[in-house]
């Protein structure tokens, strides 16, 4: 009898545990883009290679591949760089960049991210601060000491509804080759329900051979 309560214990243990899997969300953050990049599928890359360097009106709607989004300050956008290799920036240094209202309810971004000057040129070894948020979970990143290569990258659980990356110091964020993709494929809550309705028939056969 014993035995048979530790089997069905064990059982409904496994069972709460995947229960709880599928149901948890969670956003994870990738520093390497070759990690972001083998987590992922289905990307579009905005470049911002078409950009002037000149102000711009917040907000901007932008498209990366098959993508659309909003890129937004609080004040203007600004196009640094320089031709051939422009960047999306701010216009006043304190302001940070959101980007938003990501189409096909997408779950992964990603992209370099470090600081320029008032002229939009790049400043080495500033730190930024990134912010990912699905509407009810954020996760953040802190990029320190940051190369025209920074990279960071965020794969989430559910539908990403926002990133908005803030300076560390007195200089203007500056993105480039943002990155919107599908994260890679998990086992679906259908998959867990699968597994649970295994373990119970598993279970009520070992209690009939040790019955």
């Amino acid at each position: 009898m014993n035995r048979k309560l530790s089997l069905l214990k064990s059982l409904s243990l496994a069972a709460l545990l995947c229960s709880a899997a599928a149901a948890r969300a969670d956003i994870a953050i990738y520093t390497s883009q070759a990690a972001f990049l083998a987590a992922t599928s289905a990307r579009g890359v905005d470049t911002f290679d078409d950009l002037e360097v000149l102000p711009y009106a917040s907000p901007l709607e932008r498209s990366a591949g098959a993508y659309s989004y909003r890129a937004s300050s609080g004040g203007d956008l600004f196009g640094a760089g320089a031709p051939g290799d422009s960047w999306l920036s701010t216009n006043v240094y304190s302001d940070a960049i959101a980007f938003s209202n990501f189409s096909g309810g997408l779950n992964a971004v990603g992209g370099n991210f470090f600081g320029s000057d008032i002229t939009g040129s790049f400043i080495p070894g500033t730190n930024m601060i990134l912010s990912a948020s699905d509407g009810t979970l954020t996760t953040t990143a802190y990029l320190n000491g940051t190369t025209v290569a920074s990279f960071v990258g965020f794969v989430s659980t559910a539908p990403l509804s926002s990133l908005v990356l803030t300076s560390g110091g007195l200089y203007w964020t500056t993105a480039n080759n943002l990155t919107l993709a599908m994260a890679s494929p998990v086992p679906e809550p259908a998959g867990y329900g699968l597994l649970l309705a295994g373990l119970c028939l598993l279970g009520g056969l070992a209690v009939r051979r040790t019955g």
